[in-house]
């Protein structure tokens, strides 16, 4: 099938570095002979006046140039589409593309996308919206609340608002309802996910997977918060020389299950986040995962 690329490429992102990657990818396509065209991404969100250029133009790819937030936008308003998606990583977390095995790399991302091999992933609604990647509510929802309101963006940003966040953190209390059984918690956080990472390489949920029809559950049970960052470290790192002593410290503070829907009272009104973006928070919030939701521009596996 002759390919036809729609690049929809977020203007506030990257700087002069995605302004080289746009010509990049404009001066490989036309090596190439492949129909493209570079948009910018919409504030918005939505993507309904794509729907009859997909159908028109006979659209078979739609190709992120931006963060998890936009990756989320576009997916969710066109993945009943018949499109393939493809991200080319410019946030400030790239979560999802890193988690799917999309490098940082400009070229070899662009070489992803032109490759054209894709497998179908998994994503899940929280009550009536859309989620990619990693969404929950607590202490890491409240760090995106702060992050969201800087003017400067990126690792070192995000670093501090955890810091800050971290002396003033607090537990929550929820109720958790999975698989016919409940159970009350006071957590600093509850995370579900379908990819394995919160971003930049920083692992939360090491057996996630974007295929398997699962979300990983992690809830950060209430602790002496002296002991808070080594019992977060031996879940990012899975193995570690401070896992025996954490395994000393506290037993089991940190939870960590796989379902396909999980239900959390949410007693405390704690706050709440989807694929990294603060959202409107809820009394009761539901996890469920969306089987082979749509079709993901990744790299061959043989």
């Amino acid at each position: 099938m002759k390919r036809n690329i729609v690049f929809l490429s977020n203007p506030i992102s990257g700087g002069a570095k995605k302004d080289n990657a746009l010509k990049q990818i404009e001066e490989t396509c036309k090596q190439q002979a492949i129909q493209f065209e570079i948009l910018p991404t919409v504030a918005s969100g939505n993507y309904d006046f794509l729907r009859t250029k997909i159908h028109d133009e006979k659209v078979t790819d739609i190709v992120i140039i931006g963060g998890d937030g936009s990756v989320n936008q576009v997916v969710q308003s066109l993945h009943q589409e018949k499109v393939k998606f493809g991200i080319i990583p410019f946030g400030s977390g790239n979560g999802f593309a890193l988690a799917a095995g999309i490098p940082k790399n400009i070229t070899r991302a662009i070489n992803i996308i032109l490759e054209g091999n894709a497998s179908v992933v998994d994503a899940f609604m929280v009550n009536d919206q859309f989620s990619c990647m990693l969404s929950g509510v607590g202490f890491d929802a409240k760090v995106a609340h702060d992050f969201a309101t800087k003017s400067s963006r990126g690792l070192i940003t995000y670093t501090q608002q955890s810091i800050i966040n971290f002396f003033k953190a607090h537990p929550y209390q929820f109720e958790v309802a999975v698989d016919g059984f409940s159970f009350f918690t006071e957590a600093f956080f509850i995370s579900v996910a379908n990819a394995n990472q919160f971003g930049n390489n920083v692992t939360i949920a090491p057996k996630a997977s974007l295929n398997d029809g699962m979300l990983d559950v992690v809830i950060v049970q209430k602790m002496n918060k002296a002991k808070l960052p080594f019992a977060i470290l031996k879940q990012l790192r899975g193995n570690n020389k401070m896992q025996q002593l954490v395994e000393d410290m506290s037993k089991k503070n940190i939870l960590y299950f796989q379902t396909n829907k999980i239900t959390i009272n949410n007693i405390k009104h704690a706050p709440l986040h989807i694929d990294g973006e603060p959202k409107e928070t809820a009394e009761k919030i539901t996890f469920e995962v969306i089987r082979d939701c749509f079709e993901l521009l990744q790299p061959s596996t043989n």
